[in-house]
């Protein structure tokens, strides 16, 4: 059995909006920050694991707010639940106000890694065990996401995805 590690590995990438990064309207493309929590993600995803880690999905990815030209954008990642070989990363996507210097979420994202030796074959990484509220929320909810993706995919019998029943029961 792997040791569970606190869920305290958070990267934080800081980055200002530039002219060739935008779209008509002067907001940041979709894709740029797509690949911003990224790399961010990717990171995490290293750092908890001690190996090369590869996008394995991107699960959810909500644009609340547009991100304005010359904004400051801060991507926070951190693993919300890790399983056999792969992670759960949930992405927060700050904006600083440029004159009051307030932070607000403006997006969140869930990505999902797999660690994976010299080979390229998965790996074993090590267990979150989370400690605030909202680690403990995004942990029990991240086995429901894996349920559901696992369902669609057809790789998982509704009847036994046991954590999505019982939210219905």
């Amino acid at each position: 059995m792997q040791p569970k590690f606190p869920s305290d590995s958070i990267t934080t990438l800081t980055d200002i909006v530039l002219p060739g990064e935008t779209n008509p309207l002067n907001n940041l493309f979709g894709g740029e920050l797509l690949a911003r929590m990224d790399r961010a993600a990717s990171i995490t995803a290293r750092r908890h694991s001690r190996r090369i880690c590869v996008t394995a999905s991107v699960n959810h990815v909500a644009f609340n707010k547009a991100i304005p030209l010359g904004s400051v954008v801060t991507v926070e990642s951190k693993v919300s639940r890790a399983f056999n070989t792969s992670m759960e990363i949930f992405i927060d996507v700050w904006i600083e106000d440029r004159e009051s210097g307030i932070k607000s979420k403006a997006n969140e994202a869930i990505y999902t890694f797999v660690a994976v030796d010299e080979t390229g074959s998965p790996t074993a990484v090590p267990q979150v065990d989370p400690q605030t509220e909202l680690e403990k929320q995004r942990f029990e909810a991240a086995l429901r996401r894996k349920q559901l993706s696992l369902v669609l995919a057809g790789k998982m019998k509704p009847h036994d995805a046991t954590e999505l029943k019982a939210l219905f029961l």
